[in-house]
């Protein structure tokens, strides 16, 4: 009986994972379960999720504890003895915490490629990865491996508007980012924030939505109003400096002798330009300034 490749990645476990009922060995795949010293596999440089919560590790681990570890990991034999994880990460770090010493595990070998696409599908199937966490690697896919969407959307088994629409996640600015990666912002509401390309704008919409609880529809609404508004309703005009800055301004062109223009946004960020004409020019404003 011959073990037979999968042809894509959307499927589930069950189209990558070989039947490990008999022992059987191609130029791929070895599928065969052994028990594995836990200090001699190492994590999956490849995981796409970063961070792991702690609580569900340690109720994993409380049920290891009592009925052992019921899927095994699945890992790659690496040249130096020690086994690399594919997938399970999860289960491997609860038996830690559980006191094992040895976990049933599937050994595998696979490219690096391989290697990246099992742990994205494994996660995404099984960890419900946050969207940033899918974007990006989605990303390491498509750069790694050289996918275009459309074979990408074949292996993970997701329509192809679904990719793009995650790659074009990771044009979002810095904040917004790390919003939908803690769950304050929803990946409904980020898809709205995509077509707010004024940072400034963009920010103080975020800024509503988190504040003020808004829903995906008041917050395409916000966008919206914000193409015949410079800023949401309840913002001051853009631009407008307060009066200790304006004060401190006009002091500086006094002192400077030369033009200056301060920018700020509403949370207090902002950029302040002082012009020269010349060379010489520069070193005088630069003199005053260092005095």
């Amino acid at each position: 009986m011959a073990v037979k490749k999968s042809g894509g990645l959307g499927r589930g476990l069950s189209s990558i994972l070989p039947d490990t009922k008999d022992l059987e060995v191609n130029n791929s795949v070895t599928a065969a379960i052994s028990n594995i010293a836990l200090k001699k596999i190492v994590a999956n440089p490849f995981q796409p999720r970063k961070e792991f919560d702690q609580e569900s590790l340690e109720e994993l681990a409380q049920s290891i504890r009592q009925q052992g570890v019921i899927t095994p990991v699945t890992v790659r034999k690496m040249p130096d003895g020690t086994y690399q994880l594919i997938a399970g990460e999860r289960r491997f770090r609860a038996s830690q915490l559980a006191g094992l010493k040895e976990i049933p595990a599937y050994v595998r070998v696979a490219t690096d490629n391989q290697m990246m696409e099992m742990a994205l599908v494994e996660n995404i199937q099984r960890e419900n990865l946050n969207a940033i966490e899918v974007a990006l690697a989605y990303k390491a896919l498509v750069e790694e491996c050289r996918l275009t969407h459309d074979q990408l959307s074949e292996k993970v088994g997701k329509n192809r508007s679904t990719i793009t629409n995650y790659l074009r996640l990771l044009n979002l600015p810095a904040e917004t980012q790390l919003a939908l990666g803690s769950d304050k912002i929803s990946m409904a509401h980020a898809r709205a924030l995509i077509n707010v390309e004024d940072i400034d704008l963009h920010l103080e919409i975020l800024h509503a939505i988190i504040d003020r609880h808004l829903s995906v529809h008041q917050t395409e609404e916000l966008v919206k109003n914000s193409k015949k508004k410079p800023v949401p309703p309840t913002a001051k005009k853009r631009g407008e400096l307060p009066a200790s800055h304006v004060e401190a301004r006009n002091r500086l062109k006094k002192k400077l002798q030369s033009t200056v223009e301060i920018k700020r946004t509403q949370r207090g960020k902002g950029s302040m330009t002082i012009y020269f004409n010349s060379d010489n020019d520069f070193e005088r404003i630069l003199g005053l300034i260092e005095k």
